[in-house]
């Protein structure tokens, strides 16, 4: 199949179905989504094995949007799951949503989604909950092979098993996320992107939330509350609270310069992984473009919050590396939880074992074509707000 004709919506929708055994969607209009990303594939200059894997995770997608239905089906007490008031972690690429997150997720009394869960949402219909869950293994051995056949993208975005992960998954399976543009050149998705309602991803978001919650509890895992990240949720937080109202988001900053030159380089890796030829000054145009308008958004959404101080609590990079048993407790007094020894105690432990990430590859602005002057310029209403320093 040419690199063209491997995106035809018909083949793609019978391939899941095919695989799955199943044919009932379950709510959200995804298929005008999809035909647009669809349609833009074919232009974006990938080559067969990039063609291939990108098809291959639409494909997976949907299979797991067929999987998860079926699961609701069976156990419709699956919606009435209550996810309650979740802690979200937001903030730029690199500007350690990761490590708040995963500190945070140490504490026993809060869910997160884990590697292993957010690979595979929804397990096996034959799937009995008693013993080790199967999609463990699974997702280790697609974390070893990630390592050894492309270490450069490890290098830069690690995903573990066993660790939180952010859940900016279940946007892109609703195929209305910015996921797809950080991987091929997509001019027309990405703008047609920029105009869209944002509510049937943050729907499918919400209802995967309750799965997951759901298939937690068949497992003897309780908690009160969530504790969420990813980047992407920035651009939202308007949807985001709409589908979450009692809401409490964690707001990190690092200085532009940084953030980024690293997002443009884990862009420029993921374009270089499904064509043969980057414009690596185009990625980091776009990159820069997509970062201020996420940023000028959030700023907005949150100026129009009248309990702006209650609901949101900003940490600096500088100062979660610095003291994060300090600041991670700020964020307890905020959304009124005790920070128990136990759940210190946790945290520090995490801290002395998790995984070490290994080095990264060497990444600067001009490698895509971008300046200090560009990056301050663009960000300095952000800098002028939230960065102590101004650099």
């Amino acid at each position: 199949m040419t690199t063209t004709g491997a995106f035809g919506m018909d083949a793609i929708l019978a391939d899941a179905v095919g695989k799955e055994g199943l044919t009932a969607w379950g709510p959200g209009g995804f298929q005008e989504p999809l035909a647009v990303l669809l349609d833009d594939y074919p232009g974006a200059g990938l080559n067969v094995i990039g063609a291939h894997i990108l098809r291959s995770g639409l494909v997976h997608s949907l299979r797991m949007r067929l999987r998860a239905q079926e699961w609701i089906r069976r156990h419709p007490e699956i919606l009435d799951e209550h996810i309650a008031a979740p802690i979200v972690v937001v903030g730029m690429m690199r500007s350690g949503t990761t490590l708040l997150q995963r500190l945070l997720a140490a504490d026993t009394r809060l869910h997160c989604a884990r590697g292993w869960e957010v690979v595979e949402v929804a397990a096996k219909l034959d799937y009995d909950f008693a013993g080790n869950d199967p999609r463990i293994a699974i997702s280790e051995a697609r974390e070893n092979k990630s390592r050894e056949l492309a270490p450069e993208l490890f290098a830069i975005h690690p995903m573990y098993a066993r660790e939180a992960e952010e859940e900016i998954v279940f946007l892109a399976d609703a195929f209305l996320s910015h996921v797809p543009e950080s991987g091929a050149h997509l001019p027309r998705y990405r703008s047609w992107l920029d105009t869209q309602d944002f509510t049937p991803a943050y729907e499918y978001l919400h209802r995967m939330l309750q799965f997951l919650q759901w298939q937690k509890r068949q497992r003897g895992i309780t908690a009160g509350r969530w504790v969420l990240k990813s980047p992407a949720h920035l651009g939202y937080l308007d949807t985001l609270r709409i589908q979450f109202p009692d809401v409490h988001v964690v707001h990190m900053h690092r200085n532009p310069r940084t953030t980024v030159s690293s997002g443009a380089s884990l862009n420029a890796t993921l374009h270089a992984m499904h064509a043969d030829e980057v414009d690596t000054h185009r990625v980091g145009s776009q990159w820069l473009e997509r970062m201020g308008w996420t940023n000028d958004r959030a700023m907005t959404v949150r100026d129009s919050w009248a309990d702006e101080s209650e609901r949101v609590t900003d940490i600096g990079f500088d100062d979660a590396v610095g003291d994060p048993i300090g600041e991670v407790s700020r964020i307890y007094d905020a959304v009124g939880l005790p920070l128990t020894d136990t759940a210190v105690t946790a945290m520090t432990d995490w801290l002395a074992n998790r995984p070490r990430e290994v080095a990264r590859p060497p990444y600067d602005l001009a490698s895509y074509g971008l300046t200090d002057a560009q990056v301050d310029e663009r960000f300095a209403l952000y800098n002028k707000r939230f960065r102590k320093d101004k650099q």
